[in-house]
């Protein structure tokens, strides 16, 4: 009886440090984490925003439902233009005002570079950041970053496609349309290492935009003087992407195009650049593809209803809305893997140690996987056509590196 009394009296004592634990990591009570996000709802990007409007909702619901572990998730979006100064501005706002827990999904390169080394010099988890730049794979000098894309990083996709057209055509020659910052950068770096010691004969031309230039026909005007068999194009907004394929088929120049992984958009890219525009441009990607009518496919069906329910005023069959509600999913398998400890150590810990986390909207094969040396959740995807109404796959599923 006293060995029983004994073992009791460990075991409560053990539950109550564990509940102290998590209650006193910053952003974490007994009822409720407060988690910081950055999002552009207004500014260049702000065709994006609809991803943070949907992780809201999405954890509006999952708070309805009782939360996570008893806890209700207080998400404080704040908006920062697309602008790393406003983006470094919320993050302090969040981090030493609001005391947050950590911060999560912000939105592109620039600006969660911009507060990276704040982050990690004050020990915050900054969390499935929305970015395929391969400088986020780097436990060593950034253990507090870690990525969620919409598909395998900037060097990887690059490749992918590169490997995609010359099976095609195997002396095809690449024009390519980068922005110019470290994600486009890696884009361009990830084509001349797939075609390597051919690059500068193969490399037809590459020309640079910024995120702020009202609109990049110059540049691809110059690109289809070349009469290049491949055109690829690289940029976070949407805006950009429509325009490149809009003034291309304007111009008569029919390469065959790949599309960024996070413009293969049919609401913010396809139907403004026109469909006949639009129409045979390949794309790679790790998430379904939006289907108006689900047939037999119950996870689509729930985002469609998710959508119809609590984003009326967002089209459905707008990527980044899915890719929202992605994120949002993967953010709340994370805490569950948590368990009680929601200390920003274990937070981490548990974000660089996920094995085979499924989520609902991934294409088939697609699972979360990262450790300790290696950060990248995703590294495989497939490629999709658009075909004139909607994406669809039009290969198995092709390996990253």
């Amino acid at each position: 009886m006293t060995a029983l009394r004994l073992w009791l009296g460990a075991a409560f004592a053990a539950a109550l440090a564990t509940t102290a634990q998590a209650q006193n990591a910053p952003g974490v009570t007994a009822t409720e984490i407060k988690i910081g996000n950055t999002m552009p709802y207004s500014g260049p990007a702000s065709a994006l925003s609809a991803t943070g409007k949907a992780i809201v909702a999405y954890f509006d619901q999952v708070n309805e439902q009782g939360g996570v572990g008893g806890r209700k998730i207080n998400l404080m979006s704040l908006d920062d233009g697309f602008s790393p100064p406003k983006t470094m501005e919320a993050a302090r706002r969040l981090v030493e005002g609001e005391g947050i827990a950590f911060i999560a999904a912000t939105m592109g390169t620039a600006p969660s570079s911009a507060i990276a080394k704040y982050l990690n010099a004050n020990k915050v988890p900054q969390i499935f950041l929305i970015s395929s730049a391969s400088k986020w794979n780097d436990p060593q000098n950034m253990p507090w970053s870690i990525a969620l894309p919409w598909a395998p990083n900037y060097i990887s996709e690059a490749k992918i496609n590169v490997a995609y057209a010359r099976a095609k055509n195997p002396n095809a020659r690449f024009a390519v349309l980068y922005q110019n910052d470290d994600a486009g950068k890696d884009y361009l770096r990830g084509v001349k290492e797939a075609l390597g010691p051919d690059a500068d004969k193969a490399i037809a031309l590459a020309s640079s935009f910024e995120v702020a230039d009202p609109t990049v026909d110059s540049q691809v005007l110059t690109l289809a003087a070349t009469k290049a068999d491949a055109f690829l194009i690289y940029s976070v907004t949407p805006r950009a992407c429509a325009q490149a394929l809009r003034k291309a088929h304007e111009v008569g120049w029919r390469p065959q195009r790949f599309l960024a992984s996070g413009c293969a958009n049919k609401a913010t890219v396809m139907d403004p650049a026109g469909i006949e525009a639009g129409k045979g441009v390949l794309s790679l990607g790790s998430l379904k593809p939006y289907v108006a009518e689900p047939k037999g496919d119950a996870a689509m069906q729930a985002y469609i209803d998710f959508m119809k329910a609590r984003l009326p005023g967002v089209d459905p069959n707008n990527t980044a809305a899915l890719y929202g509600y992605t994120v949002a999913e993967a953010l709340v398998a994370l805490l569950k893997q948590c368990g009680n400890d929601l200390s920003r150590d274990n937070i981490m810990k548990q974000a660089a140690n996920l094995k085979n986390v499924s989520l609902s909207l991934l294409l088939p094969g697609i699972t979360l996987n990262t450790s300790p040396t290696d950060f990248r959740p995703i590294k495989d995807g497939y490629m999709l056509e658009f075909n004139g109404a909607d994406w669809v796959v039009v290969s198995e599923m092709l390996r990253g590196t």
